[in-house]
């Protein structure tokens, strides 16, 4: 086993992450970043919430179309009754009688502008819940994207500390043979053994960190068994569609959080039309049809032992004019204005928070990018380094120190490059989210440099 991951060291740096995670993980049994995504999708209770957050708030928007449509109501009484006469104190007559009535009324509003308001609000409460839903599947995305790379940069790190493991015991044994023959003092032996400690915990550290990075993910999408396919072999990293901060900014005034707070404005607009509303008169179109079926006559003619059936229609307009409520309707008025006035405030904080988010997103995946190539060039001189030193202690002008620092040296950049790498896709799709044009479909731009 060392002796295969201290080959590791051989390795050219131009050949990058993905073997190295190759070599740690079986890819039989590995997952795509889309597939953990789609998975996650089914079992994410926050995303799943949402959902069911965007299927409550479309039926409540159907419930602002009723108030302009009619009502119709069936009605149906049943009455047994009885009418006594008296003469004297003496009773002249008792007749019970009975009587049916079913009928059918209906009412549709003519003129409710606060109906009409409502309505319309029920319109922008679509729009909010498409926002949401936008916001919370990008949330995702992102978070999925997240445990990913935390796992497979914990990977790599655990491979890399052992392939230092490796090297360092091989220095090791070295100084120990070179002092058992006389041509080393015991300090490199110690200096070697030092390191081997404390590469020792390094491992230990890293074997913690990978069981707690595959943890986070097997909770995120709800299996025990993830393994994240890494990057290939000679990776590329993709550019930025567009190398202009302000083009980013400018596409960021579609972003779902900006909508959400234009719809509240309207929303908020539309409140100050009900309120005024409640001042307005309000006409309805109201209608009835009816039959009572009277059983053993009536209480109008108490000794008619016939049946009689009566029919009664009627259409109207039910015309209400408020006059005074006490205060109410201006006092909700006033509080429907400043209502608008803080969604209005919300807006413009909205739009400038998303462009500032965007910058700061952009720059970080310029910055990382820059970092990936001078990290790339720092590799490849550490290499060259650890090989100087390897050699000038063999032919005694380096001591066992040098070498030690240099393959430090060497894989701690390594670390820093998967790193880098995984920051840089990782930061792309921030950028996304940032300037709200994150998509689902950018994962399969991701999904194209892991190894197949």
């Amino acid at each position: 086993m060392l002796s295969s991951l201290f080959a590791l060291r051989q390795i050219p740096a131009c050949l990058g992450l993905g073997l190295l995670t190759a070599l740690a993980l079986p890819s039989a049994q590995a997952q795509s970043l889309v597939d953990l995504y789609q998975i996650a999708r089914d079992y994410d209770a926050s995303y799943r919430a949402a959902r069911a957050q965007f299927d409550a708030t479309v039926a409540r928007a159907d419930q602002s179309k009723s108030m302009l449509r009619p009502t119709v109501g069936l009605q149906s009484t049943v009455t047994r009754s009885q009418v006594s006469g008296y003469i004297d104190s003496v009773p002249y007559f008792k007749h019970p009688y009975g009587q049916r009535q079913n009928g059918v009324s209906l009412s549709q509003p003519l003129y409710r502008p606060g109906n009409l308001a409502s309505y319309r609000q029920g319109e922008k409460l679509l729009i909010q819940a498409d926002a949401q839903l936008a916001l919370a599947e990008q949330d995702l995305i992102v978070r999925v994207s997240q445990a990913y790379f935390d796992v497979l940069a914990a990977q790599d790190t655990l491979v890399f500390v052992r392939a230092q493991k490796a090297a360092v015991q091989e220095q090791l044994a070295s100084a120990k043979r070179n002092f058992e023959v006389g041509t080393a003092t015991i300090t490199d032996a110690r200096e070697a053994q030092a390191r081997e400690d404390l590469v020792i915990s390094q491992e230990i550290a890293a074997q913690n960190e990978v069981r707690v990075k595959q943890l986070f993910l097997d909770q995120l999408v709800g299996r025990s068994d993830t393994k994240p396919l890494p990057l290939q072999a000679q990776v590329t990293l993709p550019t930025l569609p567009s190398e202009r901060v302000e083009s980013w900014v400018e596409s960021a005034q579609e972003h779902p959080s900006v909508q959400l707070a234009q719809t509240a404005l309207d929303v908020a607009s539309l409140e100050i039309a009900k309120a005024e509303a409640g001042e307005k008169p309000t006409l309805d179109l109201t209608g009835s049809y009816g039959v009572a079926h009277n059983i053993d006559g009536s209480s109008v003619a108490p000794t008619s032992r016939a049946n009689s059936r009566i029919t009664q229609a009627s259409v109207g307009l039910t015309l209400n004019i408020p006059l005074y409520a006490g205060g109410a309707l201006q006092a909700k008025v006033r509080e429907a204005l400043s209502l608008h006035e803080k969604a209005s405030a919300d807006l413009e904080t909205a739009r400038r928070s998303t462009a500032q988010a965007t910058r700061t997103a952009f720059y970080g995946v310029q910055s990382g990018t820059s970092q990936v190539k001078a990290l790339q060039a720092a590799e490849l001189s550490s290499q060259s380094a650890l090989d100087a030193n390897t050699l000038g202690y063999k032919v005694g002008v380096r001591i066992n120190i040098d070498v030690l620092n240099s393959q430090s040296q060497l894989y701690q950049t390594k670390r820093d490059l998967a790193l880098a790498r995984y920051n840089v896709l990782l930061g792309g799709l921030k950028l996304r989210q940032a300037n709200g044009s994150l998509k689902p479909d950018d994962l399969q731009t991701v999904n194209a440099l892991l190894q197949p």
